[in-house]
């Protein structure tokens, strides 16, 4: 098997059995870069991860691309970051195909009517954690988080503003306070 074959096939199998993000991810990405196939020692398999979780984007394709760049360039990045986001691509289109096909069905549309709430609590879980970062604790409270927030959320109800616009507005606003205070 070519390394390139091999890349593609390690993350394929790291793409389509890491169920759950990227820290379950892990295992299986270390079983692969570093036991079956020593590409990476653990020490580098360790600057990988840490690298991997602070660049944007899912730990498994930050590590394909960096493992592919690393044993065969940019031909390797392309195909180890193909490999791992090809297995994603079949499951979802597949359930959408599913959907497509079988969405008028009473026991699906139930289904579905019981996942909505549960989606809600855990996008707003998410969004109350991230507000009470920007809030601060009792002895620092963040002031100007907080207005920056009570200012975006009623820009973003009232004007409909566009919501990337309006966090890169935040963002500026907030390193400018800083750069002159």
């Amino acid at each position: 098997m070519t390394q390139l074959l091999m890349l593609f096939w390690s993350f394929f199998q790291i793409g389509l059995f890491s169920i759950g993000g990227g820290y379950d991810a892990m295992p299986l990405i270390r079983e692969q870069v570093v036991v079956s196939h020593p590409w990476l020692t653990m020490s580098e398999f360790t600057d990988l991860i840490t690298i991997a979780e602070m660049t944007p984007g899912p730990i498994a394709v930050n590590s394909a691309t960096f493992v592919g760049m690393r044993l065969a360039g940019i031909t390797g990045a392309l195909i180890s970051t193909l490999g791992v986001i090809i297995p994603s691509l079949i499951i979802v289109s597949l359930l959408y195909f599913l959907y497509r096909r079988y969405r008028e069905l009473p026991m699906l549309q139930s289904a579905l009517a019981a996942l909505r709430p549960t989606v809600v609590a855990m996008i707003s879980s998410a969004g109350l954690s991230i507000l009470l970062l920007v809030i601060g604790t009792r002895e620092a409270i963040n002031y100007i988080g907080i207005a920056l927030f009570a200012a975006a959320f009623f820009a973003l109800r009232k004007f409909k503003l566009n919501p990337i616009l309006t966090m890169l507005a935040c963002g500026g606003i907030n390193l400018l306070i800083y750069l002159i205070f």
